[in-house]
């Protein structure tokens, strides 16, 4: 049986495949790392987890693992119980932390071997599943190599090796690219789009959110141990922007000049149908407009016929960062809106 039999065999014990965190809290002595977490995360998908340093990243993807319990709540993975059943859950997921270590002396292949045999591979298919993952990672021609003259990189893909031998459902990575090469984080970005492809859910924690931008499709950004936002995102050739609701199309328009009533351009784009304006200053607006290539052109005579000296005039594509940091904005305004109704109450 193939690598991609099995993993197909365990997505038919679960077809959603989903991750579901239900009102986790975690508690560090005298520090909330989680609080009162909850999201689902859809099959065959890669979500990037996102956030500053201390944000709760890398005890969400432990508590995710089974490897910490929670004060309270509960986690799923491909409908599994992980704090009921951690060994079952166990072998629908791999998990690879920020500090892999691997056994210097083993070869390859024993390290291969070992995390698969340990995770639930039977004795009679080890050799070709081991054979089949050092495929997958282009490292058939390293299979007898010990790992401690391996590269950085090639140590990096034997961990990752040890984390899909056994076909899991779910993939768990943190800071998956740390200490690597351009090139070898592009060849990673190629690896977990075919682990997606193939019907791998991932999970991938970064600060390197450009490299993130090359596989995600989703987006989950901690801070303060809390979901301050998680959405879909979608992609325009290597970048990912921001899905908006209703069908809507994020639009930027530029003016060569400011126009003599500063307010003309917002009043202007404030009695369009089926345009709403996300900013909007004296020379630069950011739409979100119904529709699709008509309604935009039609947006683009409304502004030329009354005048208004355009300059520019194009769909926006926010790449994960620029997305990622109007999400912190957002959740910066919304906490300083509330404190500030909390002290007009007092």
């Amino acid at each position: 049986m193939t690598a991609e039999t099995l993993l197909t065999s365990n997505a038919a014990i679960n077809p959603s495949n989903t991750i579901t965190v239900s009102g986790v809290t975690y508690i560090y002595p005298g520090t909330r790392a989680l609080d009162n977490v909850s999201f689902d995360i859809p099959r065959a998908s890669v979500t990037a987890l996102v956030g500053p340093n201390g944000a709760g990243k890398t005890t969400l993807l432990r508590c995710i693992a089974g490897l910490d319990r929670p004060l309270s709540g509960e986690i799923r993975v491909a409908g599994i119980d992980v704090m009921e059943e951690p060994r079952l859950a166990h072998e629908r997921m791999g998990y690879l932390s920020d500090f892999f270590g691997l056994y210097d002396e083993l070869t390859v292949r024993q390290s291969l071997t070992h995390a698969a045999s340990g995770n639930g591979v039977s004795e009679a298919k080890l050799a070709t599943t081991v054979t089949q993952t050092a495929v997958r990672l282009d490292l058939a021609d390293r299979l007898e190599q010990r790992c401690a003259a391996l590269s950085r990189g090639l140590r990096q893909r034997v961990a990752i090796g040890q984390a899909i031998a056994h076909a899991p459902n779910v993939l768990l990575l943190d800071e998956p690219a740390s200490g690597l090469d351009p090139e070898a984080r592009h060849s990673l970005a190629g690896l977990f789009t075919r682990l997606k492809n193939e019907g791998m859910t991932l999970i991938v924690s970064s600060h390197i959110l450009a490299e993130l931008d090359e596989y995600s499709t989703h987006m989950l950004v901690l801070r303060g141990g809390q979901v301050i936002e998680h959405r879909p995102l979608t992609l325009s050739g290597d970048h990912a922007h921001a899905a908006t609701p209703g069908g809507e199309q994020p639009i930027r328009t530029r003016l060569a000049r400011p126009l003599p009533n500063p307010r003309g351009l917002h009043d202007l784009l404030a009695t369009l149908p089926g345009t709403r304006i996300v900013e909007c200053s004296a020379t630069d607006a950011l739409l979100a407009v119904q529709g699709a290539a008509d309604e935009h052109a039609a947006v683009l005579r409304a502004l030329i016929g009354a005048g208004m000296p355009v300059a520019s005039f194009h769909e926006e594509h926010e790449n994960l960062h620029q997305s990622y940091l109007r999400s912190v904005q957002l959740a910066v305004q919304r906490s300083e809106q509330t404190a500030s109704t909390n002290t007009t109450l007092q």
